[in-house]
């Protein structure tokens, strides 16, 4: 075998590995891949039950209900609101009335189970989703509310 076609073998089978390994990689990428909605958006367009999915706005005053480590609340944007159910230990911060990010899935009733929850953690913080999603609601306005 000459020197030329074993050098076309192996740049074809390195080119087969690599292929082998961006193809990996973006569908492991894909299977990831976690969107951000509010929940007008999501009453707008509904998925299907188990896909994943990050759902952020406020919590709805007068709906948070801690039974043990469990927790049942409403994430609202102003114009539509999502019961949510989590269990486990609340951020110190989490409160009625201020932004939150919920990650989860819908079931098949339209409760997000949550299984992780993200509140701001200062006075002047809110998550640039939450927040660009409230403001194009016309619900949060900044008043010395800056991003970190």
């Amino acid at each position: 075998m000459s020197r030329r076609k074993q050098r076309l073998i192996l740049i074809g089978t390195a080119l087969a590995i690599l292929s082998l390994a961006a193809f990996l990689a973006l569908s492991a990428l894909r299977e990831s891949i976690v969107f951000f909605v509010t929940p007008s958006e999501l009453a707008a367009k509904p998925v299907e039950a188990g896909k994943r999915l990050r759902l952020g706005g406020l919590v709805k005053e007068k709906s948070l209900v801690r039974e043990g480590l469990s927790a049942r609340f409403e994430i609202t944007d102003g114009k539509a609101d999502f019961p949510v159910v989590y269990r486990g230990i609340l951020p110190d911060l989490f409160r009625e009335q201020q932004g939150v990010v919920a990650e989860g899935a819908l079931d098949a009733s339209g409760t997000f189970r949550a299984d992780t929850v993200l509140a701001k953690h200062d006075e002047r913080y809110m998550p640039k989703e939450v927040a660009d999603a409230l403001k194009k609601q016309g619900v949060w306005h900044e008043e010395g509310a800056g991003k970190k």
